[in-house]
């Protein structure tokens, strides 16, 4: 011991409406996150947020419904912005970065990701099936903005729509099936698949086909798209040069 008095505690600090509010939300997220929603009790949430379960009824009092609701759109929020990023440089180094950001949150929040999308939870209502949907239509609206469309074809629409709902989907089978791959290996592989659905599109669709022509000439030689590319020609060789039995 050197005989100095320990240092002073750091003095306690009332917490505002608001700072306890999203401290109960932060707890409840992380709860739902490794938890089917059914299985957390707003005694979990009290004893993870360091509070009385009065008072998490102070602040919900429409209980564990009305807190699910509000620690959904928080999180809803966050997934969101996986989509943020910078409308510069080439499109699969963009979309490469979104993925990333959205498997990561899907880690980090498997259990409660595989609860909002499968459904069938005993708390989920319209809204929260309106908070889902909302989050879909804003994570098309981040894609067509990556791709300079506001006002896309239907075929475009319809591709990245289909394009979003493969990621879900994905995602999904990924956590079920224990994560088989690194997910690096997973984005790789949505965003080969977003490159061909552009391609088809634009084979069928004009306003698609001038649309990639800008896209294209960013994408940098010998990247993401030339070795998609490479891939595929060499699959075609191989098929031709089989022998007919």
């Amino acid at each position: 011991m050197n005989g100095r008095p320990p240092p002073p505690s750091p003095p306690y600090r009332r917490l505002s409406v608001e700072e306890r509010r999203r401290q109960i939300i932060a707890a409840a997220q992380g709860l739902f996150a490794r938890n089917a929603p059914e299985d957390v009790s707003l005694e979990d949430v009290a004893a993870a947020a360091g509070v009385s379960r009065p008072l998490v009824y102070r602040y919900f009092p429409g209980g564990k419904q009305q807190l699910y609701e509000a620690a959904l759109s928080a999180a809803a929020e966050r997934l969101e912005r996986c989509f943020e990023i910078p409308e510069r440089g080439p499109l699969s180094a963009r979309m490469a970065e979104v993925l990333d950001r959205y498997l990561a949150f899907v880690d980090q929040h498997a259990e409660g990701f595989t609860a909002l999308l499968k459904g069938g939870s005993v708390v989920e209502t319209s809204r929260t099936t309106a908070t889902v949907d909302r989050v879909r239509r804003v994570a098309a609206d981040h894609v067509l903005r990556h791709l300079r469309q506001p006002s896309p074809s239907p075929w475009l629409l319809l591709t990245v729509r289909t394009w979003l709902s493969v990621v879900e989907a994905a995602s999904l089978i990924w956590l079920d099936e224990g994560r088989q791959w690194p997910p690096d290996r997973l984005r790789d592989w949505l965003l080969d698949q977003l490159m061909g659905d552009l391609v088809v599109t634009a084979g069928r669709d004009r306003p698609t086909a001038r649309m990639l022509r800008p896209v294209n000439a960013l994408e940098p030689r010998g990247g993401r798209r030339d070795r998609l590319i490479g891939r595929t020609l060499a699959l075609f060789v191989t098929w031709r040069l089989r022998p007919r039995a």
